[in-house]
């Protein structure tokens, strides 16, 4: 039963009995055969059917939301044995957001020290694909916003307040000041990351509130694209004050504080909100929690 809502949980996901049953390990008869056979264990009809999926039913998107509860205590269940016979090992999978991957580090670092037997895996994720991602059982944890979007039903610690500066080359416009603000910022030619990222979305309320209609000269969804422009000396960007610290930007690139509003946003872990959290979660629950202490969490 286990095996058979996972594959329905994976079908719910992909939207595709095909790429459902290639992450699951199995041939795409043997996953439509389960599905079938759950549908006929509870007696209803999960999913809408033609040639190809349609979707789920009614009954198929609460099935959907018991699949989740079930297969994510079976997985803490087996963890919680596995960690009280072994100790704590095993992969942890995250995903964060681009202007947050720099200080990851300052979590796994401190987690392998004290538990050498576990592995990470690292991916740069939207806000929203990152929540879809924990739903989805895809994801251990998170780093994301918490402060502007929706979140749902999550677990979340605070790790530190987001603020902006302009980053540019000395010789450019506003290179020579203490600040600069959003109104002025507006009027470079600016490298952004694309809308679908949360970071972009918020920088154009910040320069929209200013009164400035945002058109970059550059969009990208990674962050070395913008940094290796920013470097040419020819563009400037809007990043997190804790990024540009992180990466120790040197003459003649310039981090400059952008001011009116001093625009601030909490980013922090995310979690699966479901109890207990299986003994990797909970300890890196309580890493992240440490981790907080020594940044500017609010």
């Amino acid at each position: 039963m286990i095996d058979k809502l996972e594959f329905f949980i994976a079908l719910a996901h992909h939207k595709h009995f095909g790429r459902a049953a290639e992450e699951c390990g199995v041939t795409q008869p043997t996953l439509s055969a389960a599905i079938r056979q759950l549908e006929d264990t509870l007696g209803v009809v999960l999913v809408q059917r033609a040639s190809r999926f349609k979707g789920l039913t009614s009954e198929g998107q609460r099935v959907l939301e018991w699949a989740r509860r079930i297969v994510g205590d079976t997985r803490t269940m087996r963890e919680e044995i596995r960690a009280a016979r072994f100790g704590l090992a095993g992969h942890v999978k995250i995903a964060a957001i681009p202007t947050a991957l720099a200080m990851v580090s300052r979590l796994t670092t401190p987690f392998r020290e004290k538990h050498p037997d576990v592995t990470f895996s690292v991916t740069s994720r939207t806000s929203l694909e990152v929540l879809t991602l924990l739903s989805n059982f895809e994801i251990d944890i998170g780093i994301s916003y918490l402060d502007n979007e929706p979140l749902g039903r999550v677990t979340s610690v605070p790790l530190y307040t987001e603020r902006y500066q302009l980053i540019t080359s000395s010789g450019n416009s506003y290179s020579d000041r203490k600040s600069v603000t959003w109104s002025e910022v507006g009027q470079l030619p600016l490298c952004l990351l694309t809308m679908d990222m949360q970071n972009r979305r918020l920088i154009n309320k910040h320069l929209q509130e200013a009164g400035v209609e945002v058109h970059p000269t550059l969009e990208s969804n990674s962050m070395i694209v913008l940094f290796s422009h920013i470097r040419t000396g020819k563009w400037a960007s809007i990043m997190p004050l804790n990024l540009a610290e992180t990466l120790g930007f040197a003459e003649p690139i310039r981090a400059i504080p952008i001011v009116k509003p001093d625009a601030r946003h909490l980013v922090g872990l995310v979690a699966a909100d479901r109890e207990p959290h299986t003994p990797l979660v909970s300890a890196l629950l309580h890493e992240a929690r440490a981790l907080a202490l020594s940044m500017d969490a609010v």
